[in-house]
């Protein structure tokens, strides 16, 4: 059962995470953040881009944060420069902590309809079954990028849930 604390608990692992991953990349130069690795979306840059965006655009529809004008397939260029998406990274964070903090067991329980831009309908889910895959989705990107700064040489220490928070 997905709870607000199980919703709490994963921002706070989305944070940290987030942190580690964004420390590592930093220490590489540009061109290497930027180096295609085959992954999905390509570089770490540009996969680093794709969480953010869905990330945003998922809580555009739980917590009525502004819609991106960039769509699904321009999402590996959100921001250009790696400090800019570093610094809106950590704001996105912060907000999505402030949002777990405030998520009721009964909103929990609701559905939520949305036209996709990707399907072009309307898709209507049950929350607890999206907030499960906002936060699925990142940690299966998370993933990808560990894997690229990992074959790039550098480190970000443990990844298991149960050790970091």
């Amino acid at each position: 059962m997905i709870t607000p604390e199980f919703v709490q608990t994963m921002a706070a692992y989305n944070v940290e995470m987030n942190r580690r991953l964004y420390e590592a990349a930093a220490r590489l130069p540009d061109a290497e953040r930027r180096r295609d690795r085959g992954a999905f979306w390509g570089s770490i840059h540009g996969t680093l881009n794709h969480i953010l965006w869905a990330d945003t655009t998922w809580m555009s529809r739980f917590d009525g944060w502004d819609k991106l004008a960039t769509g699904i397939k321009q999402s590996d260029a959100l921001h250009q420069d790696f400090f800019t998406l570093r610094d809106s990274r950590a704001e996105a964070d912060r907000r999505i902590s402030d949002w777990a903090g405030r998520v009721k067991p009964e909103w929990l329980q609701g559905e939520l309809a949305w036209v996709s831009a990707v399907l072009g309908k309307e898709i209507r889910k049950s929350k607890v079954l999206l907030v499960t895959h906002f936060f699925n989705h990142q940690t299966h990107h998370r993933g990808q990028v560990h894997a690229m700064l990992t074959a790039a040489g550098e480190k970000t220490g443990d990844t298991d849930l149960p050790f970091i928070l």
